[in-house]
């Protein structure tokens, strides 16, 4: 009896035929296009670069969530642009990660035979609309539905006390991770700089040869990590090009259909690329009920689950998108892979240098992760992240068919949560000493200290957030201390007269 598996139906082999992106910089703020008109745009380069005639079947479309314009149904209303009626219509909430979920579940349906034709897209506009809202201009576009409610993000899932602190923006709120990972990793503050500032250089390099990016220069280590009134510190340890950079224009779509319908549509083979397969697990949206901070458990099972689909090795993988909100994220998910420091993190360019259309990056990401397969390279890994290290999505791609048909579960939760340790009592009320778990200092836009914050274990290993007062020069120089971490080291916690604790070096 042969163990050859048995060829997959072509009409449910899922395959990527199309991709497309907009990158748009108007003359006149007043030009600029609306998300809506970007989507479009996008979705019709898609169909163009597939060869075919796709977009009249789309069984089932996905919209990023955008947050640059507010509109009623823009699921609807882009169908409609379209002139489509789509099975699955969805607009879904905010998260960094769910392009790459889009994908996987459109793959999925796909492979299901409940659609043979779909579309994942996003688009910001956020340039645009910041400058025609500091420039008093009214826009021609769809007019803003004031009363769809604003989406729930970050401070909507914090405690009180970590938004009273500041900590509660993904800018303040990713440096605990990295004060944690480089501490538990055995590196210096000096060391930990070192290594985001060569990673983030070499995001660079990748935008400034990528022609849909941003900011389309290569930055060396140093410009990236020395603070100067440019790229002003705003969260230590980051400065502003350790940062996403949200403020662009842009726009992308991926087409998917069936492999039988690829054919049949006349698509060349090599313009196709096939989904292998791929896995997502969350963390708790309170980032503070979370059992610690120097490794994520559901980014390590997402990460073991797509490398199980490459014979267990990261370096299978010869072109990756390890997501890069902040140098922590990738820092953390190389090390998992088991990939050095010399690791090519990106296909796209990162969202510092290529830019950061909020929750739709890694939409650009897959854009050009089929490049990169189309280009020559075997096996792609996209890796998707949203929240708070919070949402965790990996997804492989290769120009090769894959030996099974897709797997329909692809949730490694039970993984992720098998390996948390215990989460401490969170406390708003303590005194004696207090062991530093991690910290940030946050900075105001012209270079000053508004103040730290450090997260504690008290002696009753319960956490609590506690705040450094901005004259406290002595505790601020001690967390800011480049050659030695102060994670780990004990101090005093007192209560202010506002009731808010405070820490101070012992």
């Amino acid at each position: 009896m042969s163990n050859t598996p048995s060829p997959l139906p072509e009409d449910r082999i899922p395959v990527i035929v199309g991709v497309g992106e907009i990158t748009d910089r108007p003359k006149e703020i007043a030009d600029g296009l609306e998300p809506l008109a970007l989507l479009e745009q996008a979705l019709r380069r898609a169909e163009a670069d597939s060869g075919g005639k796709l977009l009249g079947d789309i069984g089932s479309l996905d919209i990023v969530n955008f947050l640059s314009w507010r509109y009623r149904d823009p699921e609807k209303l882009l169908a409609a642009r379209l002139g489509i009626q789509p099975a699955h219509l969805y607009y879904g909430p905010v998260g960094g990660e769910s392009p790459i979920r889009y994908l996987h579940e459109a793959a999925k349906r796909i492979a299901r035979g409940e659609c043979s034709v779909a579309a994942v897209c996003g688009a910001e506009a956020q340039s645009t609309a910041t400058k025609a809202e500091r420039a008093k201009i009214d826009l021609p576009w769809t007019p803003f539905a004031h009363d769809v409610e604003e989406p729930k993000r970050g401070a909507a899932f914090q405690k009180p006390m970590a938004v009273k602190l500041g900590v509660f923006r993904p800018i303040t709120v990713y440096p605990l991770y990295e004060s944690a990972t480089s501490a538990h990793w055995g590196q210096t503050p000096r060391e930990a700089m070192a290594e985001s500032g060569e990673l983030w250089s070499t995001y660079s390099k990748v935008a400034s040869e990528n022609p849909n990016a941003w900011l389309k220069r290569r930055f060396t280590p140093e410009e990236i990590t020395t603070p100067t009134p440019d790229n002003r510190l705003i969260a230590w340890p980051y400065n502003k090009l350790m940062v996403a950079n949200p403020t662009v224009n842009m726009g992308a779509a991926v087409l998917l259909t069936s492999l039988a319908k690829a054919k049949a549509a006349g698509i060349p083979a090599d313009r196709i690329i096939h989904i292998w397969g791929g896995a997502s697990a969350e963390e708790p949206r309170d980032y503070l009920v979370r059992d610690q901070f120097y490794e994520s458990h559901p980014q390590n099972a997402v990460l073991k689950a797509v490398m199980n689909l490459v014979e267990g090795d990261g370096k299978k993988f010869d072109a990756i998108e390890l997501y890069s909100c902040f140098p922590v994220v990738p820092k953390m998910a190389r090390r998992t892979l088991g990939l050095g420091p010399d690791v090519q993190p990106t296909v796209t360019g990162g969202l510092t240098f290529f830019g950061a259309p909020l929750n739709t990056y890694m939409t650009h990401a897959a854009c050009a992760m089929v490049r990169k397969l189309r280009g020559g390279a075997k096996l792609g890994l996209l890796y998707g992240q949203g929240g708070f290290v919070t949402k965790h999505h990996g997804l492989v791609l290769s120009p090769q068919a894959p030996q099974h048909a897709l797997a329909q579960d692809s949730s490694v939760q039970a993984e992720a949560d098998c390996r948390k340790g215990a989460v401490p009592e969170f406390v708003t009320e303590a005194s004696g000493k207090g062991k530093v778990e991690s910290f940030t200092v946050l900075y105001g836009r012209g270079g000053e200290i508004e103040h730290g914050v450090v997260m504690l274990r008290t002696a009753a290993d319960a956490r609590a957030l506690a705040r450094v007062p901005a004259n406290d020069s002595a505790t601020l120089a001690h967390l800011t201390n480049m050659d030695r971490t102060p994670v780990g080291t004990l101090g005093d916690i007192v209560t202010a007269e506002d009731g808010v604790l405070e820490w101070r070096v012992g």
